[in-house]
């Protein structure tokens, strides 16, 4: 009879097998993330606060235009500011706000 020899040191199974870094992607840096600053800086908000002025701007001018009396109709409410100029420049105040919230501060 011949006697089958055990292997010597330690068996590792596949779960206890030491872990090799992946050789395709490269470990990913932590997030530093810089505590007391802000998420806008002057700039953002100087931004924001045209944009504003262009919205209220916007809806200043679509008002008026109605009649004293009601019998009466007025056509001063389809002219070029109430209905051309004034959407204009809400939608352009709404695409500043975005450009403002989208800047990145500078460091």
């Amino acid at each position: 009879m011949t006697q089958k020899s055990k292997p010597t040191g330690t068996v590792r199974t596949q779960s206890q097998a030491p872990k090799s870094a992946p050789t395709a992607a490269a470990p990913k840096q932590p997030v530093i993330v810089k505590t007391g600053d802000f998420a806008f800086n002057k700039d953002n908000y100087r931004i924001m606060f045209i944009g504003l002025a262009f919205i209220i701007l916007g809806f200043i001018l679509m008002i008026g235009g109605g009649s004293d009396d009601p019998k009466v109709f007025n056509p001063a409410i389809f002219n070029f500011q109430r209905l051309t100029l004034a959407p204009i420049l809400i939608i352009a105040g709404y695409i500043i706000e975005i450009v403002a919230i989208m800047k990145k501060p500078k460091d």
